[in-house]
């Protein structure tokens, strides 16, 4: 497969979005890109991001590496088609009558979903803007819930990327203290309510009113549920939007 096409993306990108013919010619029958990417996929799932190359994944096929270059130009593209294929189609819009809140608040917690059932995505660099089809979906999804808000199109794709990386960013710390805890020191604190007892031998109100504070109110004495930080934060970014959406009248 050449790399020459007609919008300069990679010639994968372009087949994945149907705009380019399918090889019919090759040494290994049945190969395909959803197969290809697919098998990146378990490779991912299975030994982590760091296990997948061009050739981890012909060989998870049973193919000589070269038949997969037929298809992938690259390990990149590789690893944007996997993320894409994890993000598949977004949640269906919300009714007319939910208004534009319940939309995008159920937008984020489909896309925070999608991290937490494939935590291994999150670890794909970013290598640049998204440009594949199920990722191109999901910003169409997101923007489609502000339709109704008067907000001018830069200002509503500054709040879809706003809520878009507090989700990323909600995971990625979630994921990074589990695998931290799964591998920690006996002695290190596993729960919120373990944290609180460490840091009230640790530090005096003097030095740290602020935090002793919140010691002293006792906030950290019990594990709130697990969603209740993500819920709190989501919700001030939604009223925030809010304020926005007033403030144009």
């Amino acid at each position: 497969m050449g790399n020459e096409t007609e919008t300069g993306l990679p010639a994968s990108i372009e087949l994945a979005w149907g705009r380019r013919e399918r090889p019919t010619k090759g040494p290994k029958r049945g190969l395909s890109l959803e197969r290809i990417v697919e098998a990146g996929v378990d490779v991912a799932v299975a030994e982590g991001l760091g296990a997948v190359s061009i050739g981890r994944v012909a060989k998870e096929l049973g193919a000589a590496p070269m038949a997969l270059y037929r298809y992938i130009g690259a390990k990149d593209e590789l690893l944007a088609l996997m993320l894409d294929a994890a993000c598949g189609r977004p949640p269906e819009p919300a009714g007319s009558g939910d208004g534009w809140r319940a939309g995008l608040a159920a937008w984020a917690w489909a896309l925070l979903g999608v991290w937490r059932r494939h935590p291994w995505g999150l670890a794909v660099p970013l290598n640049g803007l998204p440009l594949t089809p199920n990722q191109i979906a999901w910003m169409e999804a997101g923007l489609a819930c502000m339709r109704e808000t008067g907000l001018d199109p830069r200002a509503k794709l500054s709040v879809m990327l706003l809520i878009m990386g507090f989700v990323r960013n909600d995971a990625t710390m979630n994921v990074q203290l589990a695998e931290a805890t799964k591998r920690k020191p006996a002695q290190r604190p596993e729960t919120v309510a373990d944290y609180g007892r460490v840091l009230a031998l640790l530090i005096d109100d003097e030095r740290f009113p602020e935090l002793s504070a919140v010691l002293d109110a006792r906030v950290m004495d019990s594990d709130a549920p697990p969603d209740d930080e993500f819920t709190f934060g989501l919700d001030r970014l939604l009223d925030g939007v809010a304020a926005l959406i007033d403030g144009t009248g």
